[in-house]
């Protein structure tokens, strides 16, 4: 199901710190990344996870934000660098089709995709887009909102997932939501 995407006054809510009372990004996001790691955080808004993914890559790691809205972007920079964290993050503009992450093909350790799948126009497209994106056996945690996705539809985005070229690793649970930990596989999918 598409919907329109989030406007940028509500991503000041979606970045709230009550927020982080049922979801704490570090704790959300401690197990799979580390210092000098490259990750993506897709459909960034404000940065909630964004700017936490920051912090446990360290300074000689990078979080590349990706959003359509270049509102985000920019409202998401100025927030980074009053907290110090600037030189960590790479503010991305991609499309509502393309990820635009072609320059980046198997660069990155970890990608998280939080509460998006559900809004894109072509969701195997972003899937495969993502798994390009990754290093051999690279993880995308993904996780969808309980309330604004059904049982089924997640299922149905995991089985895009597997056909994409991933393979579950685990559910973690996170707060209100549906959640599959993926990893790259090492070969490509068969057609």
């Amino acid at each position: 199901m598409q919907h329109e995407p989030c406007p940028v006054w509500m991503g000041h809510l979606l970045a709230s710190p009550i927020r982080a009372l049922a979801q704490n990004p570090a704790t959300i996001l401690a197990p799979y990344l580390r210092e000098g790691m490259t990750a993506l955080d897709i459909g960034c808004a404000l940065g909630f996870f964004s700017l936490p993914m920051a912090r446990l890559v360290g300074p000689s790691g990078l979080v590349i934000c990706v959003d359509m809205q270049e509102g985000m972007l920019t409202r998401l920079e100025r927030r980074a660098k009053r907290k110090g964290l600037h030189g960590r993050i790479q503010a991305h503009l991609c499309t509502q089709n393309s990820l635009r992450l072609e320059e980046r093909a198997g660069s990155a350790d970890f990608a998280l995709a939080y509460a998006v799948v559900h809004e894109v126009p072509d969701p195997p497209a972003l899937l495969g887009q993502i798994e390009a994106a990754l290093k051999p056996r690279g993880l995308l945690l993904l996780g969808e909102p309980i309330l604004h996705v059904p049982r089924r539809d997640f299922e149905e985005t995991r089985s895009l997932a597997l056909a994409a070229g991933f393979t579950l690793a685990g559910e973690p649970p996170i707060g209100r939501s549906r959640t599959a930990l993926l990893r790259k596989r090492l070969s490509a999918p068969c057609a």
